[in-house]
């Protein structure tokens, strides 16, 4: 695989998840100013985030059968057809079929983002050459991971951004239309430049080796769900019907704060790399160790806003503020996670590890999405928070298991 490859798959992923976080902007805004509850709004997104456990499951085995240039355009091509699909929705619909439509029609998105996800990712690895410094290799691979994972971030904030612009400037359907008229374009052109097989390994992989995982991976795998249940607990519902609800915010200034929070997020991710290795002395070749020092920070700060807004103690600044530092120290943890499973794979079988290792993510944020709905309702933000840092602490406690050196690949060489 070459960068002119690398760097098309990598301009799709970015197409499609600025699509992807206006997408989840407009149905929140759009069906929270109708009149849905908490945990309706929740219901909306559990087979997006459901779909997403088994796409990232087969999707790796699938992509290691075929190539990732195959699963890339198949997952571009689905929300496509998810975008049109949710135009159609009929505002005279019963409540019950407008949910279970939205609902079928945000399960096909979520295949495709994981498709496109593990497509992108995967291929990171293929292109990293194999070099006779190995610590030069895994240096490289943290660096060109944390700015694949960064940029994406930063860009799904601009998503969110662009869904509330949209929301005021366009109607709820015709906003659907054009962003579905850009992926399309984006379509075209890798279908015409992208040539070749990507990611396609040497042997055929049987469908019982998907969860044939190594104790590594597994616990990586562990720790992600909780790691990203801890995030989507309070974002996905929770905050966003705090800040309108509580704080009385608009459509505007929501999506601009969440937007906000996503791309500096983003971009503390594509610095992780040189705050990892300044702070924790050389953690690239050791990133467990840096997993764990940030985790323990996360459930730190997790705990203190939750306090805060319980006690009342500035509750707004403690929730503004405290979720920026949250932001900042969730980048860190999640760029390291996301180069260690990569670290932890070898070129032959990445699509697989990263498959399965996103299908743990998706996971968490399925129950994420869940008790964000429940616990806003049955606690307030307050409920959400402590949920949060509970989960942030169960995803320490796995990371102390992982090794902590970057184990040698079985096969370096580049499957393309």
């Amino acid at each position: 695989m070459n960068v002119r490859e690398y760097g098309l798959v990598t301009t799709a992923y970015w197409g499609f998840t600025i699509t992807d976080g206006a997408l989840r902007m407009l149905v929140l805004l759009h069906f929270h100013e109708l009149g849905y509850s908490p945990v309706q709004l929740a219901f909306l997104f559990l087979l997006y985030e459901f779909c997403g456990i088994l796409t990232n499951l087969l999707g790796g085995w699938i992509g290691s059968r075929v190539g990732l240039k195959a699963t890339l355009f198949a997952g571009l091509s689905v929300q496509v057809v998810s975008l049109v699909m949710l135009s159609l929705l009929n505002p005279v619909w019963a409540v019950a079929l407008s949910v279970g439509y939205v609902m079928a029609s945000q399960a096909l998105s979520g295949v495709a983002k994981d498709l496109t996800k593990m497509s992108s990712k995967s291929a990171v690895k293929l292109l990293v050459p194999a070099r006779g410094d190995a610590s030069e290799s895994e240096r490289l691979l943290f660096k060109l991971v944390a700015i694949l994972t960064g940029s994406k971030n930063a860009l799904k904030g601009v998503g969110f951004f662009l869904g509330a612009v949209l929301l005021s400037w366009l109607d709820f359907s015709a906003a659907l239309w054009a962003m579905a008229g850009g992926l399309l374009i984006i379509l075209l052109v890798c279908l015409i430049y992208l040539k070749g097989d990507i990611g396609k390994s040497k042997e055929k992989v049987r469908i019982s080796k998907l969860f044939s995982k190594t104790r590594e991976i597994n616990y990586l795998s562990a720790a992600r769900f909780f790691l990203f249940g801890s995030r989507d607990v309070w974002f996905v519902v929770g905050l966003p019907i705090f800040l309108t609800e509580i704080l009385e915010w608009s459509f505007w200034e929501t999506g601009g704060f969440m937007a906000l929070w996503v791309i500096g997020y983003g971009l503390v991710q594509a610095s992780a790399p040189a705050m990892v290795k300044k702070r924790t002395h050389g953690a690239v070749e050791t990133g467990a160790r840096a997993a764990l020092v940030w985790g323990i920070a996360l459930v730190v700060i997790s705990a203190a806003i939750a306090a805060a807004v319980q006690f009342d103690f500035y509750p707004k600044i403690a929730v503004l503020g405290g979720l920026a530092i949250f932001g900042l120290i969730f980048a860190v943890n999640s760029a390291v996670h996301s180069y260690l499973i990569l670290a932890y794979s070898d070129s032959d079988k990445v699509a697989l590890n990263v498959g399965f290792y996103y299908m743990a993510n998706a996971a968490g944020r399925l129950i994420g999405t869940l008790l964000s709905g429940v616990m806003y309702l049955k606690a307030g933000l307050e409920g959400c928070l402590w949920t949060s840092a509970a989960f942030v602490l169960a995803a320490v406690l796995i990371t102390l298991a992982l090794p902590r050196k970057a184990l040698p690949a079985e096969g370096n060489a580049s499957v393309a």
